[in-house]
């Protein structure tokens, strides 16, 4: 196990500055995620970490030591790409063995260990085959046992699972999270998806604009944003927030809710919701709406779960909606940073 630390890190190519000035520090064993929409300065930052970018400025410490200017097999990792760059004329067992043999190791190891890391992913039956005769969801295992052979010190995987169908791309994520937890290797994970990110993340670095806004447990991200590029990004649907002359103020869906079915749980904040449209998704309801006239009519969702159904709600019809006042959270409206609360 290695940490990964980036000091200053910022990478440009021409006039455009890919990542601004990133300082991130991993932690032993852990799997951190670093989401955010595309373009924001993920992949770049990972490929920088790899080796297979040189920063602009900046420091790269692995285990410690200085990585900045080694050359990618000098630093320990092992990488997997979007792509799996598998080489079709080669079995599996060869796809496997091939970082062994670049680095001369005797044929009885090289055996040893691909027959351990297959067996580490379920592929052993599969290592006659090639590429072509294999699923999606093989071809990224067999891409991770090949980095796995290795024995790095550091995985970094660039959206491996992108490639895969919807249910196939469920039980990989279960499958990877598992493995890495037994392996105990630092990873370093790239995704746009929230819920990869959510899923599987340790931590997680909010990424936009080549910085990173937040890094926190899934739950502090969620729950206790930094900023309104954050509480905008997570969730489906993201945090309402609704600008005012001196905050701007946000609440999740779920937390908004009509004011009888809260009852006397404390605190609320108060809304009146002209209701424009409701989705009934099976296990929730989402109920679309304008505030009224003092928040400038402003477009609102709420999140309604199973549990009340029974609640009656008609599109055209006016509600009475709140939420805790300790869901409510404040922003300031210029810098969109976090404020201190104000009276509503």
């Amino acid at each position: 196990m290695a940490k990964v630390e980036t000091q200053g890190l910022e990478k440009y190519f021409g006039e455009v500055k890919a990542v601004d000035g990133v300082d991130i520090a991993s932690r032993e064993g852990e799997f951190l995620v670093l989401l955010g929409p595309s373009g924001c300065g993920k992949t770049t930052l990972l490929r920088m970490i790899a080796g297979l970018e040189k920063p602009s400025a900046g420091d790269i410490l692995i285990g410690g030591e200085a990585v900045t200017h080694l050359p990618p097999r000098a630093r320990g990792v092992a990488m997997v790409f979007q792509s799996y760059a598998l080489y079709p004329h080669m079995t599996i067992y060869k796809n496997i063995a091939f970082p062994l043999k670049a680095v001369s190791m005797p044929k009885d190891d090289i055996d040893r260990k691909v027959r351990w890391a297959a067996s580490m992913f379920g592929i052993e039956r599969l290592l006659r085959r090639k590429p072509r005769e294999l699923s999606g969801g093989e071809r990224q295992r067999v891409a991770l046992a090949r980095a796995l052979v290795r024995e790095p010190n550091v995985f970094l995987l660039d959206e491996p699972l992108s490639n895969l169908d919807a249910k196939l791309r469920t039980s990989a994520r279960e499958e990877l999270h598992r493995f890495q937890k037994d392996v105990e290797i630092t990873t370093i994970y790239v995704t746009h998806d929230q819920i990869e990110a959510m899923g599987m993340g340790d931590r997680i670095a909010v990424m936009n604009q080549g910085k990173v806004h937040q890094l926190g447990s899934p739950k502090e991200v969620y729950s206790d944003p930094s900023d309104t590029f954050v509480a905008g990004f997570l969730g489906s649907p993201p945090m309402n927030l609704i600008k005012t002359e001196d905050r701007i103020i946000g609440f999740r869906p779920e937390c908004f809710l009509p004011r009888e079915l809260l009852g006397g749980s404390g605190d609320l904040e108060s809304f009146t919701v002209e209701v424009s449209r409701v989705e009934d998704l099976g296990s929730d309801r989402l109920v679309y709406g304008r505030l009224e006239k003092r928040f400038g009519h402003h477009q609102v969702v709420a999140n309604l779960p199973t549990s009340f159904t029974h609640y009656s709600i008609e599109t055209g019809g006016t509600y009475d909606f709140a939420v805790p006042r300790k869901d409510v959270k404040f922003f300031d409206v210029e810098s969109g940073l976090r404020a201190e609360p104000i009276p509503l």
